[in-house]
């Protein structure tokens, strides 16, 4: 899921130098060993030019590794991306042959890779490539860096909180004739569920009874950009692009992509000096100087050693809590993922580590074949696995959805198998991760609502408000989280004047820098609306009047449609824009400049009754995320990024 990132700075204008320079000679021979051929579809994108002159090229870029739940609309996109060979000012043909090569290698050694999409029979050997990744790491401030890991905490126990506060998630969800769930209808049965297990008083032996006792544990990414401080054009602030509550992944490949981009900055790093000092002072200024007193460079990645240990916490407590009223059945962790899912690797890698460092098994199991899989026992509500003879194989502990965060994980609708296995899932006494709750507080709905006045407070107690920050700078809890939200707006019945502000300005505003995108609940990549295409789509929901009616917003000249109801409004961020060399497949994609994202990985296991402060709340890790800068949308698995690293600075 819910691995992408779509916010850019806005490109008008074409570069090229019409001289034919030997850097161009050299790079025009490069391509003919390490790109890939040309599709038949292109559309040419333009980048703006940098400070200096640079030669300029053009390649085909394909944007092939997708998710299956992406739509084809936007998953699938072939284009001729004028690119700016200036990173071959610092990186001559032979270094970055040598890089390339290495970085396959320890791609090869190490899987970095993903799974290549089954063309043959299902009993087929599996195949595998490199991940795409970026060369190299990307310039990152070390301040905003630390920052983003204090948060991590912080944000896990909002999660928590909100997941319990069902009156806070129907309110935001609900409420209202024109509301998210009267457009979005997986949003709508995913709150329906919600209500009917956990707002349900119900009564003995009643199965909801089952998951009102389970423990509840959180597998999040908090994903951040750097944003231009307007009131210093060399100052960029950490801003929240969202924060992912389902199917966070990439945390195993992002260590091995931490590894390799640490691996390659030591070894040649008389040959990348430049170029790193280059970023460096993209993102620090150009007065930037290098600290060598300071840990600088690219930090240790502890997410597949932090992200299994929160999944033995909660394996071990709800052993340790159920060992009385259980038979002699081996336990293990249910792993929920998509059929024909890519990114295997990935998941293996957590899987792998749970039984190295823990001992404990991993079943991996899709909706559809948990029909016949798995079953409840009624009267204890604990959930069982079974193997290809029907019989009980393991009790399960944790559930953890590697899927189910999109409607496409539901072929057969709501009342399809594949619904019903979720329901099962979630009414059984198993730690979910997550469960509905924390699903729900991922919307966007619910982040737009946060960032309200006095919202974020409801869920912290007056001491924990008053708590000095973990981010330095004297800051307390409360200032330094609100610190990291980006302008967030409703489009719904619930809009305020700074709402109708905001949306005027998006209109007017469409065809400039581009200040805003427009989001929906949905997770996945390529789903957002852009520039002309924002304005478009508000412009066909909105009217205007002067007269004065109930369905009337407080100004008396913005009507709001029912249509937009679903969606939110958000400030567009703009990041620094480094050179980059981007591989995909293993061969190199393109050069230019390019800007990234960077994810925090939390993890936190809270007991039934939240009676006491969280079992387990820690920062597990980091992924960054990096795509050219003409390109709107963000996601890895859609298409769109590649992995990286942040290099300190």
């Amino acid at each position: 899921m819910p691995h992408t990132f779509s916010q850019h700075t806005k490109n008008k204008t074409h570069y090229r130098n019409p001289s034919i320079s030997i850097v161009h000679l050299v790079i025009c021979c490069l391509s003919l060993f390490t790109f890939p051929l040309p599709s038949a579809s292109s559309l040419q994108v333009s980048v703006s030019p940098f400070t200096s002159i640079f030669t300029t090229r053009t390649v085909r870029t394909r944007l092939a590794f997708q998710n299956k739940s992406t739509p084809s609309s936007t998953s699938t996109s072939t284009s001729t991306t004028v690119i700016k060979s200036s990173i071959m000012d610092s990186i001559d043909k032979n270094l970055l042959s040598q890089l390339t090569n290495s970085a396959n290698s320890y791609a090869a050694a190490k899987g970095l890779q993903v799974e290549t999409k089954q063309t043959s029979s299902s009993n087929s050997s599996s195949s595998y490539q490199c991940a795409p990744i970026s060369l190299l790491p990307n310039a990152f401030p070390a301040k905003s860096f630390h920052n983003a890991k204090s948060l991590a905490p912080h944000f896990n126990t909002l999660v928590d909180r909100i997941s319990r506060d069902g009156d806070f998630l129907k309110d935001t969800l609900a409420g209202g004739e024109y509301s998210v769930i009267s457009k979005d209808e997986y949003t709508k049965k995913l709150l329906e569920l919600y209500e009917s297990i956990y707002m349900n008083d119900g009564y003995e032996g009643d199965k909801s009874n089952f998951a009102k006792i389970a423990d509840r544990l959180g597998i999040q990414r908090s994903d951040y950009m750097l944003n231009q401080n307007q009131n210093n054009s060399e100052d960029y602030e950490l801003k929240q692009v969202e924060l992912n509550t389902i199917a966070a992944s990439f945390a195993g490949l992002a260590v091995n992509v931490a590894g390799l981009h640490r691996m390659l900055t030591q070894r040649y790093s008389k040959e990348l000096k430049t170029l790193l000092d280059t970023n460096a002072m993209v993102v620090m200024g150009e007065s930037y100087e290098p600290d060598t007193n300071t840990n600088i460079g690219v930090p240790t990645n502890p997410a597949l050693d932090r992200i299994p240990l929160a999944m033995n916490v909660a394996h071990e407590r709800y052993s340790s809590r159920f060992d009385n009223d259980s038979n002699s059945i081996d336990k293990a962790i249910l792993f929920v993922v998509q059929e024909g899912e890519t990114n295997t690797v990935d998941q293996r890698m957590l899987e792998f580590q749970l039984w190295t460092n823990h001992q404990i098994p991993v079943v991996r199991m899709s909706f559809t074949a948990a029909k016949d899989g798995l079953i409840m026992d009624d009267t204890t509500g604990a959930l069982y696995t079974k193997n290809e003879n029907g019989k009980v194989q393991y009790e399960v502990t944790v559930v953890y959805f590697r899927a189910g965060y999109a409607p496409t994980d539901y072929p057969d609708g709501y009342n399809g198998m594949e619904w019903q296995a979720r329901e099962l899932m979630e009414r059984s006494r198993a730690t979910k991760c997550p469960s509905l709750g924390y699903h729900l507080a991922g919307t966007k709905k619910v982040q737009q609502e946060l960032a309200r006045p006095g919202v974020l407070e409801r869920f912290f107690t007056e001491e924990e408000r008053k708590m000095p920050s973990d981010g330095g700078g004297g800051e307390d809890r409360m200032t330094q989280m609100r610190g990291a939200f980006a302008g967030l707006y409703s489009l719904g019945e619930d809009a305020m004047e700074e709402d109708l502000a905001a949306i005027k300005e998006a209109i007017a505003d469409a065809e400039g820098s581009g200040r805003y995108v427009l989001k929906p609940q949905r997770e996945g990549g390529g789903y957002n609306y852009y520039g002309d295409d924002l304005a478009k789509k508000i412009k066909d929901n909105i009217s205007t009047s002067t007269s004065d009616n109930e369905n009337e917003n407080e100004n008396g000249a913005l009507v709001l449609g029912e249509d937009l109801a679903e969606f939110i409004l958000m400030q567009r961020l703009f990041p620094p824009k480094q050179e980059a060399v981007l591989l995909r497949a293993g061969l190199v994609e393109g050069t230019g400049e390019s800007i990234s994202e960077l994810g925090c990985f939390g993890t936190i296991l809270q007991s039934y009754d939240a009676s006491e402060e969280p079992i387990h709340n820690e920062y597990a890790g980091f992924l960054l995320r990096t795509k050219f800068s003409n390109v709107d949308e963000g996601g890895v698995a859609s298409g769109f990024a590649t992995l990286s690293s942040p290099y300190l600075c």
